[in-house]
């Protein structure tokens, strides 16, 4: 992990920087093979030109519009309403959530829109729509037009109280929405009782389709149709940016102050045996987590959100699923969901690859500058080509199921099941239906629900299925979430966002105490330099400073040390890791490295000392290992006579201007009070954890709404674990150097400064 940091400072140096957002560029992936994978019907749309640039007019064939629900009094009233609240976050009749305040391009009231109108909140049996078909269907739109713009629209009977927000977390955290959602308290009833797609172009021209009843080639070609100038001018805009449009990942933003937990939606577990790992699907940090039976946790596979092979350190996944652990091959095969693809990491290699489906950049060269050209946005499309199938892509996959020969992949809708053949890597048979998924695959269902009816009665009441509960499986959903280890059932908790374990014999059920979070490294989100430094330049909103000072000293050797008070009533879960830290200097500094660190003199030599002196370093210069040891003890001071947390680190001014960045993840949990034994209010330590969470900059999420979602965990929220995060820039003004007694040579300094920063 120390190499891997060692090998970002220095090429970041290279880069400009900036502070991350909530948008991370992946590698590309070809969008119109992934978009015929929700239905044999797509195929129909393929023959579409969308190569014409002349003036838009709406024309529709009277096959297609005497399908379409005629536009009522009510939707023409809701688009007008739509239109009109896009320029305000929250009004006396509605409230955007899950919406980017800096992203100015959404405020365009041009182009094509598609309102996702419904009572998602409610049981799905009385709304008579499956939350998890919908959404699957949305993403099949937004990957297949990537410039169109989706907005969900519920009417509650308040405006965005607690209970509505508490709500919208989990079906965030669920479906992973990146489109922005209005609420209001106006009555839109007609469109809302039953699930319905509304699209029109500038908020005009609307056609409705019904979900219940939705042709989604229909829908398809209905876009292509309206949108075929936009879509155009899209492309043409996108030719000379940095990143184009298709190729940024959305986060959902109402939820990211949720990432600073541990583990952010942990959705599906597997085991290997006979090595006694775990492989956690850490699902919305896009990430796998391996950890023995004690909770240490052991290596983990995934940088940050996107569809990259590679090492462990640098591979990206979006959203893994369900994986299954190949004892022969010490494989991990994983379901990346989101990118609609099954990755394969080598335990041995650690290496991270894709099986499913296989593209022919793999084939190509992985010399350094093709990685570069890659992280700054510049492959083309002739790059990434996907070798073409007979068989429909994967699309949303969720769940895995290894069989003799065969894997099975099933959506997480239950809508769609994949038989691949393990040893080609090739789809043979798609299964389609709800019904018929769960006739092909009951009997292994069966096998992993008689482990879940085992666990917690309140654990299972709060993840069933009402869609599965009517064909008798109301715990179907779970199954990649559930398995067996040693003398345990081990069970994901997304709703605590923890991992239960049930001892079989005395049925005593506990939550995994992880440790060792080191292993973890810095969380992207904070800072990943390498390819975020353009985000202010795209419109992405900056993260927060916790601390800014700034100082006029002589050049030469700066030695920092930063005092941090972490916030009230909490204590550090461990001590704080190097690889939790980034050190950055930029202008007239520079971070001192380990062999730069070794004492000399600091008197100015000529080039051939130097050169000597670079020689006796090289003959005396101790092992990589023991370097490392010694940097890492550098780097945090835990005194135990000083409640404080230190961090240390050198840098070298010349004459100028500089500055110094720290980012660290502070790994913390509530502290209990020994002394009041009685002190079991959980709603004042979710209030509190909701209080630390909640940064300035995000709003719209409230400390009510969040302690309501804290609160639905029946575990002790003192053993949850959080992520504080730290941020800091010191700002240098070095002057020009002292001159010596002979008024020829310069003097270098030595300047140390201490620097108090409060988290509380």
């Amino acid at each position: 992990m120390s190499l891997r940091h060692r090998h970002l400072r220095k090429f970041s140096s290279f880069l400009p920087h900036s502070s991350s957002g909530y948008h991370y560029q992946p590698s590309r992936r070809l969008l119109n093979s992934v978009a015929s994978s929700s239905s044999h019907l797509l195929q129909q749309c393929n023959g579409i030109d969308t190569r014409s640039s002349e003036r838009f007019s709406v024309s529709f064939r009277h096959s297609i519009t005497s399908q379409l629900s005629q536009v009522s009094l009510s939707e023409a009233q809701l688009l007008s309403f739509l239109k009109s609240a896009l320029d305000q976050l929250q009004g006396p009749n509605h409230c955007w959530l899950n919406k980017v305040d800096e992203n100015k391009e959404f405020l365009k009231k041009d182009g094509t829109f598609i309102v996702v109108a419904g009572r998602f909140f409610q049981n799905s049996e009385k709304v008579g729509c499956n939350p998890a078909v919908i959404f699957e269907k949305v993403k099949l739109l937004q990957q297949r037009f990537p410039s169109i713009q989706v907005i969900g629209f519920q009417d509650c009977s308040s405006v965005c109280s607690a209970d509505d927000r508490s709500q919208l977390i989990q079906l965030i955290m669920e479906e992973y929405i990146s489109f922005p959602v209005l609420f209001s308290n106006k009555n839109f009833s007609k469109l809302t009782e039953e699930a319905c797609f509304i699209l029109s172009k500038d908020f005009k021209n609307s056609l409705v389709f019904h979900e219940k009843d939705l042709d989604i080639a229909m829908l398809n070609k209905a876009i292509e149709e309206l949108s075929v100038q936009y879509h155009v001018n899209n492309i043409a805009l996108h030719k000379s940016s940095w990143s184009k449009e298709a190729e940024i990942i959305k986060e959902p933003h109402f939820c990211t102050v949720l990432q600073n937990l541990l583990l952010y939606f942990p959705a599906c577990i597997s085991t290997d045996e006979s090595g006694k790992r775990l492989f956690l699907s850490d699902s919305n940090h896009h990430r796998i987590i391996i950890f023995d039976g004690d909770g240490k946790i052991l290596d983990c596979i995934g940088s940050c959100p996107g569809f990259e092979d590679g090492e462990f350190e640098s591979a990206k996944l979006l959203r893994p699923a369900a994986s299954f652990y190949h004892e022969t091959e010490d494989c991990l095969y994983i379901v990346d969901s989101e990118n609609h693809a099954i990755r394969r990491a080598d335990l041995e290699r650690r290496v991270l690859e894709t099986v499913y489906p296989t593209s022919s950049i793999h084939k190509k060269s992985t010399g350094l500058w093709t990685w570069i050209r890659s992280k700054l946005g510049f492959t083309s499309d002739d790059d990434v080509k996907f070798e073409e199938h007979d068989s429909p892509s994967l699309m949303c996959p969720w769940h895995l199921i290894k069989t003799e020969d065969n894997f099975l992949i099933i959506s997480r809708s239950f809508e769609t099941l994949w038989v691949m053949d393990f040893e080609l890597g090739e789809v043979k048979e798609v299964v389609r239906g709800f019904p018929n998924t769960l006739e092909f695959c009951r009997h292994f269902i069966l096998e992993k629900v008689s482990l879940l009816k085992k666990m917690p009665d309140y654990l299972l009441q709060q993840q069933r299925d009402a869609n599965l509960a009517r064909e008798g499986l109301p715990y179907a959903g779970l199954i990649s979430c559930v398995t067996t280890f040693e003398n345990h059932i081990i069970m994901c908790d997304t709703v605590s966002q923890g991992v239960l374990k049930l001892n079989r014999e005395s049925g005593i059920s506990s939550s995994f105490q992880f440790s060792n979070l080191g292993m973890l490294g810095l969380p992207y989100w904070l800072s990943f330099p390498l390819e975020s430094f353009y985000a202010v330049a795209t419109g992405l909103s900056v993260r927060q400073t916790d601390h800014i000072q700034q100082f006029s000293l002589l050049p030469g050797r700066v030695d920092i040390r930063l005092s941090i008070d972490i916030p009230t009533d909490t204590e550090l879960v461990e001590p704080l890791h190097e690889s939790c830290i980034w050190c950055q200097a930029r202008g007239a500094a520079t971070e001192l490295s380990v062999v730069e660190n070794v004492a000399g003199s600091s008197e100015k030599v000529g080039v051939a000392q130097q050169w000597y002196d670079e020689l006796d370093n090289l003959a005396f210069w101790a092992p990589e290992s023991k370097l490392v040891v010694e940097d890492e003890n550098a780097t945090m001071d835990t005194n135990p006579e000083d409640e404080r947390m230190h961090i240390d680190c050198v840098v070298n001014t010349s004459p100028g201007t500089s500055e110094v960045i720290i980012y660290a993840a502070l790994y913390l949990k509530l502290r209990r009070n020994h002394a009041l034994q009685d002190d079991n209010d959980q709603e004042k330590f979710a209030a509190r954890i909701a209080n630390i969470l909640n940064p300035k900059e995000n709003e719209r999420f409230d400390g009510k709404s969040c302690t309501k979602f804290l609160l639905k965990s029946n575990r002790d929220l003192r053993d949850l674990f959080f992520i504080k995060p730290l941020h800091v820039r010191i700002k240098l003004n070095s002057q020009d150097h002292p001159k010596a007694d002979n008024s020829k040579d310069i003097v270098l300094t030595d300047s140390s400064l201490n620097i108090d920063v409060s988290l509380n």
